[in-house]
């Protein structure tokens, strides 16, 4: 395999699928920007990807509720290529809306099995409303928990992302609380828990978590969005040293890390 592939899902009010695609091919994965309407008629087969990435914006205009919309298509739509996709020990990715569409899937915090060994997707969580009730817009501290996400590998312990989400607030019962901290699927939190700098005033300060495996995740800060130095919002006012110490944005690692796995493991 020369490049991992990566099919960019993308539907009416998708709106940062361009630099989730930018984000993969600096990454160096070969990407493809895909309708959902293609793969629902067979016109394009996900199984012939490596990562699914489900990129943010206002998919269906967030109607109803944020992503639920798309969330739907894909649970009635594309059951079986998606737990073919899962199961094939494929990656996926969700990011802001793509996030609330892996959430209202139940493809986070995880497929259950049935007792007939199905599985099944089933919603254990969601992303409700801030408690600002308005729309945030900014850039927020993040701290990277321990945890077995592929794509959070030996990234720095503490980064730096902006989010833009009116419906940001991770919450569960407390026993899916529970059941994230005992597997360590809470991937990264809010540095601090005081409005601003948890925008959103989550349970616990998730900002992002994965499956068990590690193999699936979600956050609601937007990591394409800052893939080298020049996306900062600061990067006037850098010193001389750290101009050169190095080029490449925080986020850029999460891609890197999903391209390397797939090199490695697929």
């Amino acid at each position: 395999m020369t490049q991992p592939k990566v099919l960019i899902l993308r539907t009416a009010g998708t709106n940062c699928d361009a630099e989730t695609d930018t984000a993969f091919q600096f990454a160096g994965a070969e990407t493809a920007l895909v309708h959902i309407q293609n793969l629902i008629s067979g016109k394009v087969n996900l199984s012939d990807y490596q990562i699914l990435a489900i990129p943010g914006g206002f998919s269906y205009g967030d109607d109803i509720s944020a992503g639920i919309l798309l969330a739907v298509e894909m649970k009635h739509k594309l059951t079986d290529a998606v737990n073919r996709f899962v199961g094939d020990g494929k990656l996926v990715i969700g990011i802001c809306n793509g996030f609330q569409v892996l959430v209202r899937t139940g493809l986070l915090p995880g497929v259950s099995t049935s007792a007939n060994g199905t599985s099944q997707m089933t919603q254990r969580a969601t992303l409700a409303m801030n408690t600002s009730a308005k729309f945030e817009c900014r850039w927020v501290d993040l701290e990277t928990q321990e945890s077995p996400c592929v794509f959070t590998k030996n990234i720095k312990p503490s980064v730096y992302f902006p989010v833009a989400h009116a419906e940001g607030r991770f919450t569960a019962p407390a026993d899916v609380l529970a059941e994230l901290e005992a597997n360590n699927q809470v991937v990264f939190r809010y540095a601090e828990s005081e409005y601003p700098k948890n925008p959103n005033g989550s349970d616990a300060d998730i900002a992002g978590i994965c499956d068990t495996t590690g193999r699936i995740f979600g956050l609601m800060p937007h990591p394409e969005r800052f893939l080298t130095k020049w996306n900062h919002p600061r990067w006037t006012r850098f010193s001389q040293a750290q101009d050169t110490a190095t080029e490449e944005g925080d986020g850029l690692a999460i891609f890197k890390n999903a391209v390397n796995y797939v090199k490695a493991n697929l």
